[in-house]
């Protein structure tokens, strides 16, 4: 993904594909326009890329031998062999003797044997990929709990481990609270908002998207909890997850109740809280105040216009709790992640009334990066929805830190700008801290200059989105 982005910021470069020739990546590469090349296979790089001509093409390909070919640093050996870098997990795992974690990033279909590997190592595994069979996630986490060990994931984008980040996570603190994530952006969102009022994350260990379904049983969450329970530096522990199978998530608090350290289950969905109140309540369990969440503000408030909500988000959680507050308000929101099977977007993602479009999903990543690191297709919907007549006001997100892109305010800010005082009020949740490489105020700043309003609180951001709809007179049915 870094060598795609690295080629399609190219000016001129319309899109760029780097990647092993994958079922899945050939599969892209159809959708780019290309022929797969004769022969192609899992174990050949594909590189495609689409420019607007032969110079550029020439531009982009020397970026493209430039990232290739830049030294990678040797990883430290902590065992007392030499000679050749291991070319499998169980041989990394006898080299790095003082190793704990194994990060597995391969196709879906090939995470399980990897991953076997390393649990097999004595190691715990995070499992990035995704589009892992769920039989093959429930074997690999009963092997982790008959060792004693845990999995993280699959399709797991966020873990903080002894204050490294890995994947999209943010720099916060070191503090006594342990989160269990089956959620990425919902993650970084609480994280975010316990670093802003004064708190730390000792650590968030993701559990995979999928761990308190009912196929999966919560297997990793259980684990993972147990597993902070055991560690001193703990003083809170905070569950995390969209809305999770009934049965389990009663499961998981039942196991909760045995431990000796202090749980707080912080499942989204209607009748629950949201992140925003899920932090308060863990604050306030910690003895520890905090004098509200920051928000930057324009110099002139915007100035409601009837027409319809627009959510365009980057984060699948986060887009899920602006949901949830906003239906409760205006009535059924259109999305590609619906509240509700009666809510679906129709194939062209242009309903005529409210609506909010999680830009990771899968379906609209085909090609391309996720939108954290590329945020070229949600930009040009933006514009779309500055321009249009209908919309009222439009609510987005900007993610930063670890994995996202440098300067995600930058576009955003521009879209903004080129739009021009006609256009209807921008509202920002801003997902970050003063201590992300992008720099927390000079993003909030960059969009604030530009006319958004921004909010560190997501929740917070939502419901101003929705007073702007209903300030317009323009509110739909209630849900």
């Amino acid at each position: 993904m870094e060598v795609s982005r690295s080629v399609t910021a190219v000016d001129g470069v319309d899109q760029a594909l780097v990647a092993m020739a994958t079922e899945l990546n050939l599969a892209l590469l159809a959708g780019m326009g290309f022929e797969a090349p004769d022969g192609a296979g899992p174990n050949d790089l594909l590189i495609a890329i689409r420019a607007a001509d032969d110079e550029t093409l020439g531009r982009a390909r020397q970026v493209l031998e430039e990232v290739l070919d830049a030294p990678v640093p040797a990883p430290p050996r902590d065992g007392a062999r030499g000679g050749e870098a291991p070319r499998t997990v169980r041989t990394a795992a006898a080299a790095a003797v003082r190793a704990s974690l194994a990060l597995v990033s391969v196709p879906g279909r090939h995470a399980f044997a990897e991953a076997m590997d390393a649990l097999e190592s004595g190691l715990n595994v995070l499992v990035f990929s995704d589009n892992v069979p769920v039989g093959h996630e429930v074997r690999l986490k009963e092997a982790a709990r008959a060792r004693g060990r845990l999995v993280m994931g699959p399709d797991c984008g966020t873990v903080v481990v002894g204050g490294v980040g890995l994947g999209f996570a943010n720099a916060v603190r070191p503090g006594p609270v342990g989160v269990v994530a089956a959620s990425g952006t919902g993650a970084q969102q609480l994280m975010c908002l316990l670093h802003a009022a004064g708190s730390g994350v000792g650590h968030c260990l993701g559990v995979g998207g999928r761990d308190l379904s009912e196929q999966v049983g919560g297997r990793s969450t259980r684990q993972a909890l147990a597993l902070l329970d055991a560690d001193p530096g703990t003083g809170l522990i905070v569950v995390v997850s969209k809305p999770p199978a009934p049965a389990v998530a009663a499961e998981v608090a039942r196991f909760a109740a045995t431990l000796s350290t202090p749980v707080q289950l912080a499942f989204l969905g209607r009748g629950q809280d949201d992140l925003t109140a899920a932090a308060t309540k863990a604050l306030a369990a910690l003895g520890h105040g905090h004098p509200g969440w920051p928000s930057w503000l324009p110099d002139r408030p915007p100035a409601p216009r009837p027409g319809a909500l627009r959510g365009l988000f980057c984060g699948g959680t986060l887009c899920d709790e602006a949901m949830v507050i906003a239906a409760g308000a205006l009535g059924p929101i259109a999305s590609n992640i619906p509240l509700e099977p009666g809510w679906a977007l129709p194939p062209d993602h242009r309903p005529g009334g409210h609506l909010m479009i999680d830009f990771g999903d899968d379906a609209l990543t085909a090609g391309r990066a996720h939108p954290m690191i590329d945020p070229g297709l949600r930009l040009e919907r933006l514009a779309e929805e500055l321009a249009d007549p209908a919309t009222g006001a439009v609510l987005l997100d900007v993610v930063i830190g670890t994995g996202a892109h440098p300067d995600p305010a930058a576009g955003v800010a521009s879209a903004l700008r080129a739009a021009g005082p006609g256009a209807p009020p921008v509202v920002v949740s801003l997902c970050g801290t003063d201590l992300d490489a992008q720099g927390l105020h000079a993003q909030a700043r960059a969009l604030a200059d530009a006319g958004a309003e921004v909010y560190l609180s997501n929740a917070e951001a939502a419901r101003r989105a929705v007073a702007l709809i209903e300030e317009s007179g323009a509110e739909g049915p209630r849900a």
